[in-house]
């Protein structure tokens, strides 16, 4: 399945990147998506038209970020959510759309057609996902902040999802500007005892059960 940026901005922008993740998480079929990072949406879209083609209108994505920059954030390593370098987009959401692609109303919009399928939350994952009911998920894409005690914390909050022999899977293993991810990822399965592969040329960690 190919990996659409549905003209945003997205992390998995690197060639092949997006599809491999897309493959990735068709070979689980996971019915139960929850996504932590959104961003503009874009792997939010994707995950959804995936999981959509594989089991019609029986799936549910949750999607948690602040959707917004603010203090609870400017110590992490984001990406940019302007489009700094491109003009057109950049007059496109401003004086077209009018609004903030990183926001929690441009991502509900991104998703109106599965809008019977998707739970969107806005707050910080320190203190949200604690909240979530993690036996009801199979798969995590972790991806949101990026400082070594957020990372391990998510992970330890979706412990129960790799238990119940889900997956959780890890971007930014690799990342030189944010080592302390790969730092979390390892101290945690070393702790838990769990089987950790490294993918798409280092860039994910692919956490589950031994």
């Amino acid at each position: 399945m190919e990996y659409k940026k549905y003209y945003r901005k997205t992390s998995l922008k690197q060639k092949g990147v997006g599809s491999f993740f897309l493959e990735e998480v068709s070979k689980y079929k996971p019915k139960t998506f929850l996504e932590i990072g959104v961003f503009h949406g874009v792997t939010a879209r994707n995950v959804c038209e995936l999981l959509s083609k594989l089991h019609g209108n029986n799936f549910k994505y949750v999607g948690l970020d602040l959707f917004e920059e603010s203090d609870e954030n400017k110590n992490e390593v984001i990406p940019n959510t302007t489009f700094s370098s491109n003009p057109i987009k950049r007059f496109y959401f401003k004086y077209i759309k009018r609004q903030n692609p990183y926001s929690l109303e441009a991502v509900e919009e991104l998703l109106e057609k599965f809008k019977d399928n998707i739970h969107l939350i806005k707050g910080n994952s320190n203190k949200i996902l604690q909240k979530i009911d993690m036996s009801k998920i199979d798969y995590v894409f972790l991806d949101g902040g990026h400082e070594y005690n957020t990372v391990l914390n998510d992970l330890n909050c979706c412990y129960e999802v790799i238990n119940n022999n889900g997956i959780v899977l890890c971007d930014d293993y690799d990342l030189n500007q944010a080592p302390g991810v790969k730092k979390a990822i390892d101290d945690f399965v070393t702790e838990k005892q769990l089987k950790c592969s490294i993918i798409c040329n280092g860039r994910f960690a692919k956490i589950q059960k031994n």
